[in-house]
């Protein structure tokens, strides 16, 4: 082949591939072709016949869930997830301690097995920084905020790096957890007829970043007034998420859960990622959303409200769906967090439906994307 067919083969190739990032625009097609390349029969044959396969470990789901499943011997299965924090992206440093952070990092990954079914137990972390902040107590002041959630549910550290990095912050965040052989719950075993629920509250972590957007921050000073304190509650529930650990645990000891996932992204997103999954559609009543409070008691017009509820991301609550049968076996609450019913399964697949004062419109994903 000559060099003039070669360039222009080069060319062509690059053209194609040009082609092929701008089709990915969204992370979750991005994703989806990934988790399909992961899977051509190629890379599972050496996958197979790789030393990584041992007598004693198998993978039983892999990308497009909250977290990998891998079964073990001794009637248990090992739940790992990775989450990656980026500074100007995914935090401000400039809006949080690095106690705050260190604890939101751990949080995040928490969530995620959960989400799962499972029980957290092990720990990995990774944290890059720029020199000038080396110099500081900040890496020794993230570590403390990362010990002390990972403290209060049992979850010991077992490695990590710390490097150096150009001028930003990146956190790299990885749990391990455990579940009961089978009882990890997936995004893909809801069906038709059962009963969507979300713990806790929606809509409060998307307006602390409101809030952090237009200038509020945390106040040390305890001498605060009322509207001070509301503020101060939805800063955090956005700086300091609470993992709804005990929640997800328990779903998954009890099977109740058919389907689940966290809501980092936002309820009509994670909710569209859900049915994607099950191959399912939903119908969702806005009356029964439980809004945070706090965004009531800090002046939030009631569509305001409802749509950082529907589209703001990062509670980290449970969404997840359960059998009409199955209903009384579940406590309206766990820890003091609640339990909230929304709404039900439908057939449709893919189809969500919000009903709001008798009538109903097509809700679609309108969460947290990192490109757009």
């Amino acid at each position: 082949m000559s060099d003039e067919n070669k360039e222009q083969e080069n060319s062509d190739s690059l053209k194609r591939r040009s082609s092929l990032y701008q089709a990915s625009r969204s992370e979750f097609d991005f994703i989806s072709r990934i988790k399909a390349r992961a899977l051509t029969p190629s890379n599972i044959t050496k996958a197979l016949n790789s030393s990584l396969r041992t007598g004693h470990s198998s993978l039983l789901k892999g990308i497009g869930d909250d977290a990998a499943i891998i079964r073990q011997n001794g009637g248990r299965d090992l739940v790992i997830t990775a989450d990656l924090l980026v500074e100007n992206i995914d935090f401000k440093r400039e809006w949080m301690s690095a106690r705050l952070l260190g604890h939101k990092a751990l949080a995040v990954s928490l969530s995620d097995i959960a989400a799962m079914g499972a029980r957290p137990r092990y720990a990995m972390l990774s944290i890059g920084v720029p020199q000038r902040i080396w110099k500081t107590d900040y890496v020794d002041e993230f570590y403390e905020g990362f010990f002390e959630l990972a403290g209060a549910h049992q979850v010991m550290l077992i490695g990590g790096d710390v490097s150096r990095t150009p001028a930003h912050v990146v956190i790299d965040s990885i749990v391990i957890g455990e579940v009961e052989r089978g009882r990890a719950v997936l995004r893909a075993g809801a069906r038709p007829g059962e009963h969507i629920f979300v713990t806790g509250s929606l809509g409060g972590a998307a307006a602390g970043l409101k809030l952090l957007e237009s200038g509020e921050r945390l106040q040390k000073s305890k001498a605060r007034s009322g509207k001070a304190r509301v503020r101060e509650k939805l800063l955090l529930r956005h700086l300091r998420p609470e993992p709804r650990v005990e929640w997800g645990a328990w779903l998954g000891e009890q099977r109740l859960a058919t389907a689940m996932i966290d809501i980092s992204d936002g309820l009509s997103s994670d909710l569209a990622h859900l049915c994607q999954e099950s191959g399912v559609g939903a119908r969702v009543d806005a009356a029964r959303i439980p809004i945070e409070k706090a965004l009531i008691n800090a002046g939030e017009r009631d569509d305001d409200a409802l749509s950082l509820a529907l589209d703001g991301g990062e509670d980290f609550e449970l969404l997840f769906t359960v059998k009409p049968r199955n209903l009384k076996k579940s406590p309206q609450e766990i820890g003091g967090v609640p339990v909230t019913y929304i709404g039900d399964v439908t057939e449709q697949s893919n189809v969500i439906k919000l009903v709001k004062n008798s009538r109903t419109r097509t809700l679609r994903p309108a969460g947290f994307t990192h490109f757009y």
